[in-house]
C-alpha cells in the first residue's frame, strides 16, 4: 500500500465467517478476500477509518452516536460490493452510483464502482435531517425499541399485547449474522450466532433446528399477546420444508391460522431475480384463542359440541371472498379439509383428544354450515357472499393438482360432483393430471381411488338423484323421465358419482380400515427407511396412536420417512412433535 494512502485510524481486519455465503456462494475467498478489510480498496479504507476515528472522537455522546449513525449509513457503498450501474430506471448513465451494492449477498461485481465520500454522503445528509425533524415532532414515549432475543421476552408480561408483527429470518435465505459482518466489525458488536435462526449446511443446522428456534420465539408471542387478538408474519421462501415448518411452529406455539395471501412488493430482489425464487411474500394472519376456546385445554377429552364451537368462533374470524375488478376470489381457510386440519390442530397440540374423525367432521360440517363454491361460512357471512357472487363477473376457482392419494380423490370429487362420468372418460384427463405425482408416494391406480371412496351405478334399481340431475339438466330427451326410465338407466349406467352423505360414511369407513391396515405394515418393516408409502395411510395411523396414546409408535414410523416429506406435511409433523415431547416427559 503507498504510505500516502495507509490508515491513519484504526479498522478492524477481523477474519471473515466461513459461512454459507462466504463458502458456497460469493466465492469471496477466490477474490482474495479473506479479511474485512480486504473489502476496501486503498483510498476507500483510508477515507471511511478517518471519518470513523474522527465521528468516535466527539465528546458529546448524543453529537458522536449521530455521527457514527451518519458514517454507517453508507458504509456498504464505500466497498468494493458497490457495483457500476449506467443504467437507471430506464436511463442511460448519469445516475447515483451510492450504494449500488445488492442486498442479501456480498456478490463482488465485475466493474466496481470507487466513489468519494462527499459524492456518497451528499444528499445522505439531507434526507437524515428530514428524517430527524419528522421523527422530533413525534411523542417519544409513544415507542419503546429493545434488542433482546425473540425466544426470550422476560421483560414483558403475560397477555399484555394488542398485536404483532413478525418478519422471521426466512430460513436459508438470508444468512444474517454473516451478511451484517461488515458493519458489525466496525461496531464492534458481533451477533451471537449460536441462537441464530437460519439453515446454515456450514453449521450443519436444518430445518428441524430452524423450526426448534421459530417455536420458541412463537412461544413467547403467544405469551404476552391478549386473548382474541391477532399476530401478522410476513414470509417468504421457496422451500415447502421451510414453509411447512414456519405453519407448524405457529399451530404447536398455540396459534390458529385464519388467512394466508400473496404480497406482491413489485420489485424482485438479486436474489430473487439470478436463483428464480419466490417474488412475492405470504402474509400469515393468526390469532389467539380466546378464553373460552381455550377451555379445551383443560379437558381430558373434548365433545362433539367443543368442536363445533370452535369451528364458529374460527369461521367468524376468518375473512370473507373479496370481490376485485368484477372477479370474486375464494379463501382457502374456508375449505372443509382445511378447516378440519385446524381443528385436529387445536385439539391435538392441547394434548386432547379429537372427537370427531374426517368423516363425521365433514358430515357435520354440511349438516350446520351453508357451503358455497366448496367453502364453508356461518348463515349471515353466506348471504354476504351470496350479495357479492350476484355481482361478480368470474368466480376464481381453487387451483388444485394431483400430486398424491388425497389430491387425488378432491379432484376426483370436484370432477364427479358436477358431472357423473364413465371411467373411460376420466382416465385420458385424470392420467394428464398425475403427470406431477410425488416419487415416495406409492401409485394408485383410477380404479383404486374409485372404488373407495365414489359409488358406480350398474344399470339396475332407480337412477341415483346426482345421475339423474345431472342428465335431465343437461340433455332435453331425458327431461321429465322417471328415475326407472329404460332410456334413463341405460344413459346412466356404468357412471360414477359423489355418494351422499350416508353412503360415503359407510366408504368412508371401509377406507380409513384400509389405510389403517396399510399403516401396519410400515410399524412391522424392518427397513429403517420407507421409500415408498401412502401418505394417507401414515395419516391415519398415526392419528390412531395419538388417540390410544401410543406415542411410540408416531416416533418410530416418523423415523423410518424421508425428513423432507415429514417437514413439508404440516399434519404428520405436528403429531410427530406432539408425540415426542410426550415420550420425553414420561
Amino acid at each position: 500500500m503507498h504510505e500516502d494512502l495507509r490508515p491513519l485510524y484504526w479498522f478492524p481486519t477481523d477474519t471473515l465467517i466461513r459461512g454459507e455465503r462466504y463458502v458456497e456462494k460469493d466465492c469471496l475467498e477466490s477474490y482474495g478476500i479473506t479479511n474485512l478489510h480486504h473489502f476496501y480498496l486503498p483510498r476507500q479504507l483510508a477515507a471511511y477509518s478517518e471519518m470513523w476515528g474522527r465521528a468516535s472522537e466527539v465528546p458529546s455522546w448524543r453529537e458522536r452516536q449521530s455521527l457514527l449513525f451518519f458514517v454507517q449509513s453508507n458504509g456498504l457503498g464505500l466497498t468494493v460490493l458497490n457495483r457500476y450501474q449506467p443504467t437507471q430506471f430506464g436511463k442511460e448513465s448519469g445516475g447515483s452510483q451510492v450504494n449500488r451494492y445488492f442486498t442479501g449477498t456480498l456478490y463482488v461485481p465485475s466493474v466496481v464502482t470507487e466513489v468519494t465520500p462527499t459524492y456518497s454522503y451528499a444528499n445522505k445528509l439531507k434526507r437524515l435531517a428530514k428524517a430527524f425533524a419528522l421523527i422530533g415532532r413525534q411523542h417519544a414515549s409513544e415507542a419503546i425499541i429493545s434488542t433482546q432475543s425473540a425466544t426470550d421476552m422476560f421483560n414483558i408480561p403475560d397477555n399484555c399485547v394488542d398485536y404483532i408483527f413478525v418478519d422471521p429470518p426466512f430460513g436459508r435465505n438470508l444468512q444474517y449474522a454473516e451478511l451484517n459482518q461488515i458493519w458489525e466489525s466496525w461496531l464492534r458488536v458481533k451477533t451471537n450466532r449460536e441462537p441464530e435462526a437460519v439453515i446454515d449446511r456450514t453449521r450443519r443446522r436444518g430445518t428441524l433446528e430452524y423450526a426448534a428456534l421459530m417455536r420458541l420465539a412463537f412461544l413467547e408471542g403467544f405469551r404476552i399477546l391478549k386473548p382474541g387478538k391477532w399476530i401478522t408474519i410476513e414470509f417468504h421462501n421457496s422451500s415447502n420444508a421451510v414453509w411447512h415448518a414456519i405453519q407448524e411452529s405457529l399451530f404447536a406455539s398455540g396459534f390458529i391460522v385464519a388467512d394466508v395471501r400473496l404480497l406482491n412488493k413489485g420489485q424482485e430482489t438479486y436474489k430473487q431475480s439470478r436463483q428464480g425464487l419466490m417474488s412475492q411474500d405470504l402474509v400469515i394472519s393468526a390469532y389467539k384463542p380466546t378464553a373460552e376456546q381455550e377451555a379445551a385445554r383443560s379437558l381430558q377429552s373434548a365433545s362433539d359440541q367443543d368442536v363445533w364451537r370452535f369451528v364458529r368462533e374460527h369461521l367468524s374470524r376468518v375473512p370473507q371472498p373479496k370481490l376485485r375488478t368484477g372477479v370474486l376470489d375464494p379463501v382457502a381457510e374456508r375449505q372443509p379439509r382445511v378447516l378440519y386440519d385446524r381443528m385436529v390442530a387445536f385439539f391435538v397440540q392441547r394434548q386432547t383428544s379429537v372427537p370427531l374423525s374426517a368423516i363425521e367432521f365433514n358430515t357435520g360440517l354440511l349438516q350446520r354450515f351453508p357451503r358455497r363454491d366448496d367453502m364453508i361460512f356461518l348463515e349471515e357471512q353466506a348471504a354476504t357472499y351470496d350479495r357479492e357472487r350476484y355481482k361478480a363477473n368470474e368466480i376464481r376457482q381453487f387451483e388444485l393438482f394431483i400430486d398424491d392419494e388425497l389430491s387425488g380423490i378432491e379432484w376426483l370429487r370436484k370432477l364427479l360432483s358436477t358431472k357423473p362420468q364413465k371411467i373411460s372418460d376420466i382416465r385420458p384427463r385424470f392420467m394428464q393430471e398425475t403427470s406431477n405425482w410425488r416419487k415416495h408416494e406409492r401409485t394408485l391406480e383410477l380404479e383404486e381411488l374409485l372404488r373407495a371412496n365414489f359409488i358406480q351405478y350398474d344399470g339396475r334399481g332407480l337412477v341415483p338423484s346426482q345421475i339423474h340431475g345431472y342428465l335431465s339438466s343437461n340433455y332435453h330427451e331425458y327431461r321429465g323421465l322417471e328415475k326407472d326410465a329404460p332410456e334413463l338407466m341405460a344413459a346412466a349406467a356404468d357412471r360414477w358419482y359423489v355418494p351422499d352423505p350416508s353412503r360415503q360414511v359407510d366408504l368412508d369407513k371401509l377406507r380409513e380400515k384400509e389405510l389403517l391396515a396399510e399403516f401396519r405394515v410400515y410399524k412391522s418393516s424392518k427397513e429403517r427407511h420407507l421409500k415408498l408409502f401412502r401418505t394417507e395411510a401414515v395419516r391415519a395411523g398415526f392419528k390412531a396412536a395419538y388417540e390410544a396414546q401410543d406415542y411410540g409408535t408416531i416416533v418410530s414410523v416418523a423415523k423410518k420417512l424421508p425428513e423432507d416429506i415429514l417437514q413439508e406435511d404440516e399434519i404428520l409433523l405436528m403429531y410427530f412433535d406432539v408425540a415426542s415431547m410426550r415420550i420425553g416427559d414420561d
